[in-house]
């Protein structure tokens, strides 16, 4: 076997060899990845300010922390608070705002299901007391106190992991592109060169639209419709924006259900729906594509197949990275015909 046909063979073995360590791992992959992606579309700014200030990078690259930091902390500081009143609200009065929920659902109609009649004042009680049945096990008490922990913990490692990220940036790609066979290095770097430029838009894009979908739906929902949970409903449109298709829709319809619940007449269910097209199509036909550029061009189909597959596979962070795995797909086939193209001529 040649060189040449031993470096496709390793590369495919690479690749195979990453993608199961990074499943076995998966559970511990969220600071990682996040810290990555902040560090990968700061990278170029931490450059520029490096060669214009003639200064180390690693100062640059500190300073960039404290400043994310401060705005991480900001938005803490006007979001929390807001949040966890919300939270308290909800939980103060947990099953009659089930029973608002279901009755959004079902209306006040008796069903029947397995030969039992249910309504949504029995199905609010049911589910209120298998949570407190669910909480009430010590092992269950024990997991939230755990996964409470490791979240703070996992906030604290985000931080360190950005800070060596934006340091040694480049020496972190060399590293990687070490992994690739020699052999092969011309053709990822080919490929890396049309990615990069769709990444780092994407990334960044993803970052505004959030941002501009909390604040537009904030003012929707709770200056314009005066919902209750304004702030909790408009910080979950914004998050569930970074899930391509699925999440818009899930936001739409938890929003839906309690502008229904609180509706007095059929002109509060219409103007819900009206601020729900508006903010969609400003998102979808003006503000995304403004944004996102070529970036956002894959088909749906591809991108909720990835988003499904992610989600098995690796949780929150293959859902995450759903839409960035297909664009480097995409890239890669296009270069590997366009090679295949140009050895037959």
């Amino acid at each position: 076997m040649t060189a040449g046909e031993r470096g496709p063979s390793a590369g495919v073995t690479i690749i195979v060899a990453a993608a199961v360590f990074l499943y076995l791992v998966r559970s511990i992959l969220l600071p990682f990845v996040a810290a990555g992606i902040v560090a990968y579309v700061c990278t170029p700014l931490v450059d520029g300010l490096s060669a214009r200030a003639r200064l180390p990078r690693w100062i640059l690259a500190l300073a960039i922390v404290l400043v994310l930091l401060a705005l991480a902390s900001l938005i803490a500081w006007l979001g929390v608070p807001a949040m966890l009143r919300e939270t308290v609200r909800v939980a103060g009065n947990l099953r009659g705002n089930v029973q608002g929920f279901m009755q959004a659902l079902i209306g006040n109609r008796t069903l029947t299901l397995m030969g039992e009649p249910i309504n949504a004042a029995s199905l609010a009680a049911r589910a209120v007391s298998g949570l407190h049945a669910w909480l009430s096990q010590d092992a269950r008490i024990a997991y939230v106190a755990a996964f409470g922990v490791a979240g703070f913990f996992g906030v604290i490692l985000l931080w360190v992991l950005l800070g060596y990220f934006l340091i040694d940036a480049h020496r972190i790609a060399s590293g990687m592109l070490w992994l690739i066979p020699p052999a092969r290095r011309p053709f990822v770097l080919q490929v890396w060169r049309e990615l990069d430029p769709l990444l780092r838009r994407y990334f960044i894009g993803v970052a505004l639209v959030v941002i501009y979908a909390s604040i537009a739906a904030y003012i929707g929902l709770g200056l314009v419709l005066g919902l209750h949970h304004a702030v909790f409903l408009a910080m979950l449109t914004g998050l569930l924006e970074v899930i391509p298709i699925v999440g818009p829709a899930a936001a739409a319809i938890i929003a839906g259900l309690v502008a229904v619940r609180h509706a007095v007449s059929a002109w509060d269910i219409l103007a819900y729906i009206a601020y729900a097209v508006a903010l969609r199509v400003s998102i979808d036909q003006f503000f995304g594509p403004i944004v996102l550029g070529r970036a956002a061009r894959v088909r749906p189909v591809v991108v909720i197949f990835c988003f499904l597959t992610g989600g098995i596979l690796y949780g929150v962070v293959g859902v995450i990275l759903a839409v960035p795995v297909a664009l480097t797909v995409k890239v890669v086939l296009a270069n590997l015909y366009r090679e295949s193209d140009t050895d037959r001529d």
